[in-house]
């Protein structure tokens, strides 16, 4: 395992975007009332733009600090979207090369398949927070309430099952929501991003993607996987990707959890 130190950031100033938020519309206020509209408008867009932006950027810490890339020579391996139909495929596969990784759960799809979630436990990987219901159009857009239940439902479903919380958090698509920060903060979640990713999630072959990837395997590498994709190839997938790791002498193992 690789030590995180504090890597394990949990949020302490969630809120500390809401300053700047309403120092900037004031700003705007201020130079609308004294140039007019010409000049106003267009600086309202460009600083509404200022915090969207972020949103839609994975490894951005503008709403929440994020875990990119890791310390030491072994790769994380992160599995997104399980359990699923490939979940004991990929288990296998891991096992056969003596690899690790974490699993970002959906908590509805946890709660389906239990035993999935115990049989990742029993072989050694860990489990991440990765939302109750996976709503991958309309994350961004949660309101504080809605998102405190994605991530708090997910939370309390794969604490029932695991018997401890998940500590590790991987939003939906990557999106950072600008509440996201308040509810990590509440249940201790640290986020993660990645630093090397294949786009495994939506129509490809595992040759697609791991030429997508191999750029990007690398000491520290934290690496961005799924399971359960219609197209069927993602256990194929991580064996490859697994291969990779092998021929260029990199293990992947996990974290180890010290706050």
């Amino acid at each position: 395992m690789t030590a995180t130190g504090t890597l394990h950031r949990i949020p302490v100033h969630p809120w500390r975007w809401v300053p700047w938020l309403l120092a900037s519309q004031a700003l705007v206020a201020l130079v609308w009332w004294q140039l007019g509209w010409k000049a106003g408008l267009p600086l309202l867009l460009a600083s509404h733009a200022l915090f969207l932006l972020p949103v839609f950027l994975p490894n951005s810490r503008f709403y929440a600090p994020v875990l990119a890339r890791l310390p030491g020579p072994a790769v994380w391996l992160t599995i997104d979207d399980g359990p699923s139909d490939d979940t004991l495929a990929i288990l296998d596969a891991l096992d056969r090369h003596d690899a690790r990784a974490t699993f970002f759960m959906v908590g509805a799809r946890a709660a389906a398949r239990p035993e999935l979630v115990r049989e990742v436990l029993r072989r050694g990987h860990g489990l991440g927070n990765h939302s109750q219901s996976h709503p991958q159009a309309r994350f961004w857009a949660l309101g504080p309430r809605a998102l405190a239940r994605e991530i708090g439902d997910c939370q309390q479903v794969l604490a029932a099952i695991a018997g401890a919380p998940p500590r590790w958090y991987r939003s939906v698509v990557g999106m950072t929501n600008p509440f996201v920060a308040a509810v990590l903060h509440r249940h201790g979640l640290a986020r993660v991003g990645w630093s090397a990713r294949g786009f495994d999630g939506v129509g490809c072959t595992p040759e697609t993607v791991v030429a997508r990837i191999a750029g990007g395997l690398a000491p520290g590498a934290i690496v961005l996987l799924h399971e359960g994709a219609a197209h069927g190839h993602n256990a194929a997938i991580v064996e490859a990707v697994l291969r990779q790791l092998q021929a260029r002498g990199l293990q992947a193992r996990l974290p180890l959890e010290t706050a």
